[in-house]
């Protein structure tokens, strides 16, 4: 188990409390707009832990990589797996949802290109996440905030702070959206930025036809 999955498995009964309070009840709205772009058809939920997204009625596949997670999941079609070796066929779904994952992955561009292989052509792949503001004095003022407020929340509502800092210092381990996302298998059609200072970002991306 990577660590990540590790900081998960303890506090997966935690999980969207503590997400409800650090986003000033945000959360979910941020999901709903990433929802919002994907089209028709069945969903691949990648990294979707307790379930706590909304597809508005969509057929849904949740995967993750954390039992104790996807255990809590309403989602009837649960996988335990990750998203640089996805367990479905080509072209098995019409839209791929991730949320609040790829600053955990082991590799980027692989879970990229396993996302381009499942989806069916012009399927749209919507990922929301974290990251640091693009404005470098923002980004300082955030870095110091996430440094004393993420792990004071862990404390006070899970009990975990290290586990809290653990997330501190994942908001630093990828590149911006815009880079991030630009010329691999999926075209990148757009970038958003929502939260305070833009530190939440979502990317609506698509295979070609």
């Amino acid at each position: 188990m990577t660590q990540p999955d590790r900081v998960f498995a303890r506090i997966a009964r935690r999980y969207d409390r503590i997400n409800a309070v650090l986003s000033l009840g945000r959360e979910r709205a941020w999901r709903r707009e990433g929802v919002r772009r994907l089209g028709p058809g069945l969903v691949l939920d990648l990294g979707c832990g307790t379930g706590a997204t909304d597809f508005e009625g969509r057929p849904v596949v949740g995967l993750d990589p954390v039992p104790e997670m996807l255990a809590l999941s309403p989602v009837p079609a649960r996988v335990v797996g990750y998203g640089e070796a996805l367990p479905f066929a080509d072209g098995s779904f019409g839209g791929v949802f991730s949320a609040y994952v790829f600053r955990n992955l082991t590799s980027v561009a692989l879970t990229l290109e396993e996302i381009a292989r499942v989806l069916e052509p012009g399927g749209v792949a919507v990922v929301i996440d974290l990251g640091r503001p693009r404005n470098r004095l923002m980004r300082a003022i955030h870095r110091l905030g996430t440094a004393i407020v993420l792990p004071l929340v862990g404390l006070l509502f899970a009990g975990a702070p290290g586990e809290y800092w653990y997330l501190h210092r994942s908001l630093d381990s990828l590149p911006q959206p815009e880079a991030m996302f630009s010329g691999g298998p999926l075209v990148l059609e757009d970038v958003w930025r929502s939260g305070l200072f833009g530190f939440v970002y979502g990317v609506q991306l698509r295979k070609p036809t």
